[in-house]
């Protein structure tokens, strides 16, 4: 394979989607989560996932932690058949309370190193608005590769209250429309019902998420939900005390494939308060680790 395509394909793999609402959102082959599970196989869906258009619980909601965090990201593990030999950088992901609405923003900076000695570095600004009852949705992207502009991605999308279609509608790079599939969600809404799930002890759930990275349309998400626990990191920070903390694995599906492997999968620790402790990203033939550097918390609405 040609050496800059592998390269391009590689970044949009790499940080090309909003690490779902966590950073806004797959690990280790097949993870143990309290449990262990084949890679591919499907999940079945939980028995009652928030409806699309509805707002999550109040408490819930109410629980959240507006953020702005600071991860490291390394390589972690490569196949001996991967071009990639090194990964370096940083990622910001904040979380903010809009009254109407959640904002996020993600900003990564990455430096790739490959076997043939080439490399490549990869920045990348994600900023979202939410609305607070998932049915509105507003999301501007720009990847930067080696001081060139790669994607400039900007839109709206729009869901029912009643869990029907939706659209999504770009207006970069070039206007265009698509439709989303009845039930779809956005990014925020998820992690929100992730964590619903989570403290209902419901393990297993699947859903078609619509993050607007791309106008390549919504992604399949199958999530699988461990044992509660202490935050690993509590000593550090007093925004990780006294918070329980689940292992979350999703595994990523385009929502037109028909293969059984997912596109990428993604581990993490989540914590009550919508904070990610720390994740990996699997990719299959490298795996990129991120861990929480600093975290500091963002005023809450007062709406």
């Amino acid at each position: 394979m040609d050496t800059a395509l592998f390269n391009r394909r590689t970044a949009r793999r790499s940080a090309g989607r909003p690490l779902w609402g966590l950073f806004q959102g797959a690990v280790m082959g097949a993870v143990t989560l309290g449990l262990t599970l084949t890679l591919g196989a499907p999940l079945p869906a939980a028995a009652a996932p928030l409806a699309n258009g509805l707002p999550a619980p109040a408490d819930l909601a109410a629980g959240i932690q507006p953020h702005r965090a600071i991860y490291a990201m390394s390589l972690l593990s490569a196949r001996n058949s991967s071009k990639v030999s090194d990964v370096r950088g940083r990622m910001m992901f904040e979380w903010a309370d809009a009254c109407d609405g959640w904002t996020t923003e993600q900003r990564f900076q990455l430096r790739f190193v490959y076997s043939e000695g080439d490399e490549m570095a990869m920045n990348t600004n994600y900023t979202t608005w939410e609305a607070k009852d998932g049915s509105r949705y507003r999301f501007n992207v720009r990847k930067v590769i080696n001081g060139e502009v790669d994607d400039d991605v900007r839109g709206e999308a729009n869901l029912p209250a009643n869990g029907g279609s939706g659209t999504a509608h770009f207006t970069k790079p070039e206007p265009q429309e698509i439709d989303l599939p009845a039930g779809a969600m956005f990014p925020t809404a998820h992690t929100l019902a992730i964590l619903d799930h989570a403290r209902r002890g419901e393990r297993f759930f699947s859903r078609v998420i619509f993050d607007g990275a791309d106008a390549e349309g919504a992604t399949e998400v199958s999530t699988v939900i461990g044992q509660p626990g202490p935050a690993k990191g509590a000593a550090k920070d007093t925004l990780l005390r006294d918070a329980t903390t689940w292992p979350v694995r999703m595994a990523f599906f385009p929502s037109h494939s028909e293969s059984a492997q997912p596109d990428y999968e993604m581990s993490l620790r989540l914590l009550q308060n919508g904070i990610a402790e720390s994740m990996q990203i699997d990719y299959g033939d490298f795996t990129v680790n991120a861990i929480l550097e600093k975290i500091e918390a963002l005023p809450r609405s007062g709406c």
